[in-house]
Order: C-alpha cells, then sequence, then structure tokens
C-alpha cells in the first residue's frame, strides 16, 4: 500500500491546492481553506490529451469548492500530465492523428485505446481513494463521488462498478462499446451529459450507454452544440447534484 505524499502547497480564492504522489503517480487535491474540519471527497478524471490541472479541471474543482465545501482530488491518468508515455501511448496517439488527418472516424481508436488505459488506471485509483482517505480531513467513512467526462468517463465507469465506497457519479461524452457491460453493475445516482449535436459520439451511442447504468436514479443532460460544446452550467449542475448525494458543509449555488 502506498502512502501519500504532498510535494508542494499554495492557496489563492478561498482554495487550498496541494500536489500529491501516491507511489509514482502524481495527482493534486483541492480544498476549502476554512470550513468544516471534515467534508466529501470527489475524485475527478481528465479527459484524453490534458491533465490533472487542465483548465476545466481547476475550473470544476474551484465551483465544487466554493459551491458544496467538497475536496477534490484528480490524478494523471497513465501517459498523460507529469507521466511518460509507453510506446503503447504513442502508438494509439499517432494512430488517432492519423484518422483525424484523414477526417476518418476516431471513435474506434479512443475506445480502444481509453479502454486500455482504464486498465491502468482504476488500480491507481484504488491505491489513491486509500491514501486519501487515511487523511484526517477526508476519513475513511466520508462519503466519495466521481466526475469524469470523455476519457475520465471511460475510466470512471469501471471504477465506480468495482468500487462501493464511491455512491454518486456524474459521467457523459463517450461511446458505449467498451462501458456498457460495466454500466449494467453501477447503482448509485447518475448524472449524465451528452452534445445532441455530437461529431464524434452519435446520439444513438450515446443514449445507449446512458441507457445501459441500472441505476433507479438517473438524469440524462442533452445539450445542443458539437462535442467540445458542453455548456459550463453543467459542471454548476454537477455541484448541485454532488450536494443532494454526498452532502456538503456550505449551501450550494443558486
Amino acid at each position: 500500500m502506498y502512502s501519500l505524499q504532498f510535494t508542494s502547497e499554495s492557496s489563492s480564492n478561498g482554495m487550498r491546492e496541494r500536489d500529491f504522489t501516491v507511489g509514482e503517480v502524481p495527482g493534486v487535491l483541492w480544498s476549502p481553506v476554512s470550513g468544516a474540519d471534515r467534508a466529501p471527497l470527489v475524485l475527478m478524471g481528465h479527459g484524453g490529451g490534458t491533465h490533472k490541472k487542465w483548465p476545466a479541471m481547476t475550473g470544476r474543482a474551484q465551483r465544487l469548492v466554493a459551491g458544496g465545501g467538497f475536496h477534490v482530488a484528480v490524478i494523471d491518468a497513465p501517459g498523460h500530465g507529469d507521466r511518460p508515455r509507453t510506446a503503447y501511448d504513442e502508438q494509439e496517439i499517432a494512430a488517432l492523428y492519423r484518422a483525424r488527418a484523414a477526417g476518418d472516424p476516431e471513435g474506434p481508436i479512443v475506445v480502444r485505446y481509453n479502454a486500455q488505459l482504464a486498465e491502468r488506471a482504476v488500480p491507481e485509483w484504488l491505491a489513491t481513494l486509500d491514501a486519501l482517505q487515511e487523511l484526517p480531513e477526508i476519513g475513511a467513512d466520508g462519503p466519495v463521488g466521481y466526475f469524469g467526462l470523455n476519457m475520465g468517463t471511460a475510466i470512471g465507469v469501471p471504477l465506480v462498478a468495482i468500487e462501493p465506497r464511491i455512491t454518486a457519479a456524474v459521467f457523459g461524452l463517450h461511446w458505449p462499446d467498451a462501458l456498457a457491460e460495466k454500466a449494467r453493475r453501477i447503482t448509485v445516482p447518475i448524472e449524465f451529459d451528452m452534445q445532441w449535436d455530437d461529431e464524434h459520439i452519435p446520439r444513438e451511442s450515446a443514449l445507449a450507454l446512458f441507457d445501459a447504468f441500472a441505476s433507479k436514479e438517473k438524469t440524462l443532460h442533452a445539450n445542443t452544440g458539437a462535442h467540445k460544446e458542453l455548456p459550463r452550467f453543467e459542471a454548476d449542475s454537477a455541484v448541485r447534484f454532488f450536494v443532494r448525494h454526498l452532502g456538503a458543509s456550505v449551501a450550494a449555488p443558486a
């Protein structure tokens, strides 16, 4: 079992940022500067080609910390951020760029590559969650959520399917091919985002993944626009979702 080691710390706008490592996996933990002694934890998975401090991650973390009083943790996925790429990573990324340049469908490559990344990332997330729950401000019995879109869904669905400590999740923007079977094992409350005019993921594919979740409470948020045009207000909806299901130490945004 790996322990969590903090490597740097800073704070701004009421949010404390601490970089950490668990074994060789780098991550970041955002927390309220002040508030309750204990608060729920939200794990966030970043998208493909990005990293733990990508603007979308820091923006969502700010909303979750300010709007819900949550702790928010992100780790770099294999081959992303501060982590080296393997030969397989380079091979799949090159295949994706070739398909993009030729105007060929990217989905089959993304699905295949993300499934392989999930096999590597899920054990890392389990070890990270173990280590985070050793912190007194989080604790082993505190509620845990998961928030991940795109590749964050590809990694998050198999994680939530096997991890009972995660009791609510926000997913979206991915194909069902490698995920539907695992989604059928998930019964916790789900909020699911899709783009109605997604140029990569057909509507029927997005709907098929949403339909696969066995959750009695699941909500579909479908917005007009292309794959990368998910409205920012969906992040605020995610905050309210987690406040409902995990509790909070401060009021949710109106």
